[in-house]
């Protein structure tokens, strides 16, 4: 079966976040001949969104053209704390959340998760920035200080913006095998410790 990989975008997003784990499931598709993940942008609205620095993107698709995901990927950034004031994008992560495999957030792409309540219960990380924030926006999660991701089953959070990297090829190798995510790694010539977040 091909997985859907929907990656969040929005204004003022960090570039690392959504392209680390783009690259990822990207790479592991080219590597098993395109039969594995179809990895496609999605923003709020048609046209250009700008992320942090001043990178220009074109998403693929918007919240009403995008093909229901297997895998969602909310990325963090500045843009994260207008998101959390559009209930139709809080709407549309939590319904699609509903129907998903699984959710992950990089950096304070987990505020938005939290805004969504689909951190309740939880423990979870951000960027190290941004615990205070993360407790006030999801009170009835667990913040945790001292992991690069943490994977709850369905749920998975990570700290700031390269560890997007690290809970995308750990969700690779729990999908697909060790090996597979080994060699995504090895391609990217990214040194992946395999460490399950246990360190930031």
């Amino acid at each position: 079966m091909k997985r859907h990989v929907a990656i969040l975008v929005f204004d003022e997003v960090e570039v690392l976040d959504f392209a680390g784990p783009f690259e990822v499931f990207a790479v592991t598709d080219e590597l098993r001949g395109y039969h594995t993940f179809n990895t496609y942008t999605v923003a709020e609205l048609p046209g250009t969104v700008r992320a942090r620095n001043g990178l220009k993107i074109m998403p693929a698709y918007t919240l009403e053209t995008a093909p229901a995901p297997h895998l969602l990927v909310v990325p963090g950034g500045a843009g994260t704390r207008a998101l959390l004031k559009k209930p139709s994008v809080l709407d549309w992560v939590r319904q699609r959340a509903a129907g998903a495999e699984h959710i992950v957030s990089v950096c304070t792409g987990s505020l938005v998760l939290g805004a969504a309540g689909l951190l309740d219960g939880l423990p979870a990380t951000t960027h190290y920035e941004n615990f205070a924030e993360l407790r006030h926006i999801a009170p009835r999660a667990e913040v945790v200080q001292d992991r690069r991701f943490l994977d709850n089953g369905k749920v998975l959070t990570s700290a700031g913006i390269a560890a997007g990297i690290d809970v995308s090829l750990h969700l690779v190798a729990k999908l697909l095998g060790v090996e597979t995510a080994q060699a995504t790694a090895r391609y990217m010539e990214y040194h992946w410790r395999n460490d399950a977040g246990q360190t930031r």
